[in-house]
Order: C-alpha cells, then sequence, then structure tokens
C-alpha cells in the first residue's frame, strides 16, 4: 500500500483522470477487506472520514467512513499489501493507500507522541492545529455547527497548544523518515485582534529556519492587513481564509460568532493578502450545502478568482 508508487490505468478505460477522480472524490470507495491496513480515522477536526488514495499519480483524499460509501459503486479490495479498485465488480486497475508515517513512532523528549503534534495528510503534507480550542467553540451561541475542533481534543489526539519548538522538531522526523514536502498550519481562533495571526507567524519562523519547508497558514482575517507582510516575512508561503458561506445570512445561521467579520471585509483582506502572496497563493473554502443557492457560489468563485484567490468548494 505505497502511497509513493505511481499508477497506469489501462488506457482504454472509458472514463478520464478528472472524471474519475471527481467520482472517488464525490461518491467514496468502499474497502471490502480492510483489518486496520488503511489510514484513516473516523470523526474530529481535519479531514476525517476520509483516506488518501494515490490513483493514476495523483494523490486524493476520499470518503471511505461516510454513510453515503455504502451507495457507491467504487470498492477496493486490499492483498498481500496491494489495493485493487472495482467499479461495480469489475476491475479498473491498482490505487495505493499510503502506509503510517513512521515519525508516528516517535515521541518529544516529554513523551508525546508526534502525530499528536502533527499529522500526516495524504501522502506528503504535514498538519497542524497550533491552538487546538477556539473562543467561538464553547458558545452554541458563536460557535460554528460544522466545526469539530474540539471533538479531537475531547478524544486525546491531539494536545491544546503546540510549541513551534515542538513543531519544528517534528518537521525535521518527517522529512527525513518520510520524505514530507511542506506543511499546512491551521489555528482555532484566539481571544487577541490578530484572530490567530501572531501565533501562526512565531510557528513559521522557526519551522522555516530549521526545516525550510513550504508552508501555508490558515487563520480569520486579522485586525490589521499589516499582519500578512509579518506572516509573509516569517516564512508563509501562501495564506488560507475561509469564507465557508457566501451569503451573509446563511453565515449568521450557520457560524453565527465567526459571521460577525463580515464577507465584506473578507474580501478587502483577500485583495491586501493577494498583494502580498501573490495570485493563487491566497485561498478560501466554500462548504456547498450550508444553504448558499448554486448561483450564489458560481457568482461569488468568479469575483474570488477575479481577485487571485483560490476557491476551494
Amino acid at each position: 500500500m505505497d502511497g509513493t508508487n505511481p499508477m497506469t490505468l489501462p488506457t482504454t478505460h472509458p472514463d478520464s483522470k478528472q472524471r474519475l477522480i471527481s467520482e472517488l472524490q464525490t461518491r467514496g470507495v468502499r474497502v471490502l477487506n480492510d483489518a486496520g491496513g488503511i489510514r484513516s480515522r473516523k470523526g474530529g477536526a481535519g479531514p476525517s472520514d476520509h483516506g488518501a488514495i494515490t490513483v493514476m499519480g495523483t494523490t486524493v483524499m476520499v470518503p471511505i467512513h461516510t454513510r453515503s460509501v455504502d451507495r457507491s459503486p467504487y470498492a477496493a479490495e486490499l492483498e498481500q499489501g496491494h489495493a485493487t479498485l472495482f467499479r461495480n465488480g469489475d476491475p479498473i486497475g491498482p490505487i495505493f493507500f499510503p502506509e503510517k508515517p513512521k515519525f508516528y513512532d516517535l515521541k518529544t523528549a516529554d513523551g508525546i507522541p508526534y502525530g499528536k503534534i502533527a499529522q500526516l495528510h495524504a501522502k506528503d503534507v504535514l498538519a497542524t492545529t497550533l491552538l487546538q480550542t477556539c473562543i467561538r467553540y464553547t458558545d452554541p451561541e458563536t460557535r460554528c455547527q460544522f466545526c469539530a475542533i474540539g471533538d479531537s481534543l475531547a478524544a486525546g489526539r491531539t494536545i491544546a497548544r503546540k510549541t513551534p519548538e515542538q513543531l519544528a522538531e517534528v518537521a525535521e522526523a518527517a522529512i527525513r523518515l518520510d520524505g514530507v514536502t511542506h506543511m499546512v498550519m491551521t489555528t482555532g481562533t484566539p481571544g487577541t485582534p490578530d484572530r490567530g495571526a501572531a501565533i501562526l507567524a512565531e510557528a513559521a519562523r522557526v519551522v522555516k529556519a530549521r526545516t525550510g519547508l513550504p508552508i501555508q497558514a490558515q487563520c480569520e482575517p486579522p485586525d490589521r492587513f499589516d499582519w500578512f507582510e509579518v506572516l509573509r516575512e516569517a516564512g508563509v508561503d501562501s495564506l488560507g481564509m475561509h469564507l465557508e458561506a457566501i451569503n451573509q445570512d446563511v453565515r449568521a445561521a450557520i457560524m453565527p460568532g465567526k459571521a460577525e467579520v463580515p464577507g465584506s471585509y473578507y474580501l478587502e483582506a483577500f485583495e491586501r493578502a493577494v498583494a502580498i502572496f501573490g495570485r493563487g497563493q491566497v485561498s478560501t473554502y466554500l462548504l456547498a450545502g450550508l444553504g448558499d443557492t448554486v448561483e450564489e457560489l458560481l457568482a461569488g468563485c468568479r469575483e474570488l478568482i477575479g481577485l487571485g484567490v483560490y476557491p476551494f468548494v
């Protein structure tokens, strides 16, 4: 199940690579005989209920634990460390699941498992949440309805606060043992006007100095846009600020606390951030199904792309 191996499906396969990947990401894959060999997790923050699959040389996150997967025409059968992808019972070709990272077996000097400090996402991405708490999470009046940041902490899968030194230590091991090539740092929103930019800059500065890894940081738009320059100088290469929804009424209903920072402020922040990080190096998440219409999502994406922002829908 080595996720580093390339894959070539038969050229006579009726689907293009793009269509196949889209279908896998949309409909998921039923794993027929997994005895704990696939690295995935159920519930919590981050890409839970999904597994990383390398298909035709591209690694993507695909649902494997969600309820809708039971109706998927796609299935994977594991055999002696390899997997074959089937559609409606017909074999398509081999796929690969990344193995458990070697750095997960290590601990810090004070006994914290590396996997509680940072996780391997997909095949070669190191990801961490600096602050596993948020000022909005504990209050139902402000909490985002889709957020699970506290669930991972309550389950003991992580620690509340990761220090820059811990992150650099884990990143060095992940590069050495597992070939990690870049890192994502996100954070719960602290009760400070910078909305997390300060601790992201602090962590990025140390990790960049010790590893040189490309870094994406994620936070809410800070109170002052000069934080973008601070982040860039600290070693952040790209920035994510997540709208989640376009319609302000939807935002107020689904994420009442976060919606206090209006969409208009995000657009202003995007424009300023693109000037610092460059076109395509600023991104946002849009969660389809919260209440935005298709037309609103498409119009929002067009506006974001016009600003140089990459919208992940």
